[in-house]
């Protein structure tokens, strides 16, 4: 069983980190990281309001759930084995510091070490729209090897609710981590 880590950080776009975490605990062993603002950011976008209703939600026996405060917790460690990393969404604080090697809590930690490591990092930015500093953060990225995926819906598979546009994005976020899924219908 494939292990992944999972980071939701505080940017606008959370039911994509939660349904990336519906469709990989299937088949994956997953390590979820929150951050405090990502709680916020639920609050407002799903019908989750805390920590502690997320860790209900996802109490299954392959989820393992961290706050970004937990430091000292196994994802901090280069000796601690996953098979990649994604942060769905990722708010450009979260992705400036991941760029610039500021790695102060367990969400920014765990992507340098899988930076180091040379395990795959998939990124998908927070919304639209984005400064020269941003791009600037995803290009040093890109550079190194982090895959980064703006969550950027297409049509041409006739979306017609709202989360035929999510499972679109998800399931291209998944597919730039090489993992198998059904979630759109593809171009043909």
């Amino acid at each position: 069983m494939k292990r992944f880590i999972i980071a939701i950080t505080g940017a606008s776009g959370t039911v994509y980190g939660l349904r990336l975490i519906e469709e990989l605990f299937k088949n994956s062993e997953l390590i979820v990281i929150l951050s405090e603002s990502a709680i916020h950011v639920m609050k407002t976008e799903t019908e989750i309001k805390s920590f502690d209703e997320f860790e209900k939600k996802f109490s299954y026996k392959n989820i393992k759930i961290f706050h970004e405060n937990e430091i000292s917790a196994p994802p901090a460690s280069g000796s601690y084995r996953t098979d990649g990393m994604f942060i769905v969404p990722c708010s450009m604080k979260t992705l400036s510091a991941i760029a610039h090697g500021y790695a102060d809590n367990l969400i920014t930690r765990a992507a340098d070490v899988t930076i180091k490591e040379g395990r795959p990092l998939v990124i998908s930015p927070r919304e639209m729209p984005l400064s020269v500093i941003h791009l600037e953060n995803m290009l040093k990225l890109a550079k190194i090897g982090v895959i980064i995926v703006p969550p950027q819906p297409a049509f041409y598979h006739k979306p017609e609710k709202i989360d035929d546009i999510v499972n679109f994005v998800v399931g291209k976020i998944l597919d730039c981590m090489g993992v198998e899924n059904n979630l759109f219908r593809r171009w043909e």
